[in-house]
């Protein structure tokens, strides 16, 4: 080396320290890269996406390799400093290797190591992608190496008990993927951001908590007179109503408004003709979560059903639009105030709210969280807290929330005042 002149050395040490930058910032870029991005690009033919997919199936071997090569041209770089700093300063050698350690340290701490793995965090793609076609042929030539290296370590796992997965798995959880809709910002409107989440809790929800409550259902009594059945029928507000004969337990079926059409138009019409016409009825658990029976609806070709309890009583009523409301939000059919009809914001500040509302509903419509874990409406929340008959214009604080009763009809609550303690 006493013949190889200064200016060569120094040109060697830089190569040294760019191979070493090259090796530090590939090692940052494939770990940081997007997996969801590059299996995107992988399926869309880029090769370097390909490429890249495939060293990460195998990390232990990826990892193996870059950092033989960084060690080695960093040992290779240590000695030539030492070299260099002895021909610099022979006459003081000690001083000399020491400052050519510091020197090296401070060189390689920035120029190869928190420089490029700074930009590689920043642009991993365009670090990773292109890289590939180097660390692919240095894969191959340095596989026994690697292999040795991969089979010490995994003894030294094994020793320390240490449990390897058989597969590198990246699959997102539910939690997970609600915080990647959440953190779309921009590049998901809002309005796609509730559907994507609305997707997501149809496995959290059951029909219990969107269902029609028994005494709301609109359905054609046999027992009553044809001229009321002719009656509820043009003035139905509903496609499709469920008929039974004096009690909604006895069910006979459901008929469309369309199949009822000759029944109105007969000289003499008879409730057998609704019968004849009416389709055998689906009884949905009230546990069934929306998802199920959304794919349930779907398999069956139906669009409505009669929610059942474990002892087999009808609780309620519903359809294939309550679903999907779960996820689109409510359709324009509704009365005239929109989706918070049942909801009337006061000059306080304060809601007056109909007591037989949704929980869900109402915590969709304020961005609050009444608890949801238990009634399924204001009323039957505030009769659990209460855990009696209350008597009119009492209140009754439940969390951040103060409830004012305004009105109780037949022991149920039918209007309360909701007051947001904590604005």
């Amino acid at each position: 080396m006493d013949d190889v002149p200064i200016s060569l050395l120094f040109a060697a040490l830089a190569s040294l320290l760019f191979v070493s930058a090259f090796f530090s910032g590939t090692e940052t870029g494939m770990m940081s890269v997007n997996r969801y991005r590059l299996r995107h690009l992988a399926r869309h033919g880029n090769n370097g996406a390909k490429r890249v997919e495939h060293m990460l199936d195998t990390p232990d071997r990826l990892l193996g390799v870059i950092l033989i090569g960084n060690n080695l041209v960093n040992i290779a770089a240590a000695s030539l400093m030492t070299v260099l700093a002895l021909k610099l300063f022979p006459s003081h050698p000690d001083l000399a290797i020491l400052g050519g350690t510091i020197a090296l340290t401070f060189a390689v701490l920035i120029f190869s190591e928190v420089t490029p793995k700074t930009v590689a965090q920043m642009h991993p793609e365009r670090i990773a992608l292109p890289s590939s076609r180097i660390l692919q042929p240095l894969l191959i030539l340095l596989y026994p190496a690697v292999w040795l290296v991969s089979q010490i370590t995994s003894f030294l796992l094994r020793l320390m008990r240490v449990k390897q997965p058989l597969k590198n798995q990246h699959s997102l959880t539910p939690d997970e993927l609600r915080t990647l809709v959440h953190e779309s910002g921009d590049s998901l409107r809002a309005k796609r951001q509730n559907m994507l989440l609305g997707v997501l809790e149809l496995d959290d929800v059951t029909v219990e908590h969107i269902m029609i409550p028994r005494h709301e259902v609109v359905g054609l009594n046999l027992d009553d007179d044809i001229t009321v059945l002719c009656n509820q029928i043009l003035h139905a507000k509903h496609t499709r109503l469920p008929i039974y004969k004096g009690d909604l337990d006895r069910v006979v079926g459901i008929i469309h408004i369309r199949d009822a059409a000759h029944f109105l138009t007969a000289e003499k019409p008879e409730k057998v003709m609704l019968t004849r016409k009416a389709k055998e009825v689906t009884f949905v658990p009230e546990t069934a979560a929306l998802h199920t029976q959304l794919l349930n609806f779907q398999r069956e070709r139906n669009r409505i059903g009669l929610v059942i309890d474990e002892y087999g009583d009808i609780q309620g009523l519903v359809t294939l639009e309550d679903i999907l409301e779960e996820i689109v939000g409510d359709f324009t059919t509704h009365d005239q105030g929109g989706n918070n009809r049942f909801i009337h914001p006061q000059l306080d500040g304060s809601f007056v709210i109909d007591g037989s509302s949704s929980l869900r509903d109402i915590n969709k419509a304020l961005q609050i969280q009444l608890p949801t874990d238990g009634a399924k409406t204001l009323n039957g929340l505030i009769l659990e807290k209460l855990e009696d008959i209350p008597q009119a214009r009492m209140s009754i604080r439940i969390d951040d929330y103060a409830i004012e009763l305004l009105q109780i009809k037949d022991n149920t609550i039918t209007a309360a005042r909701l007051f947001l303690l904590n604005k």
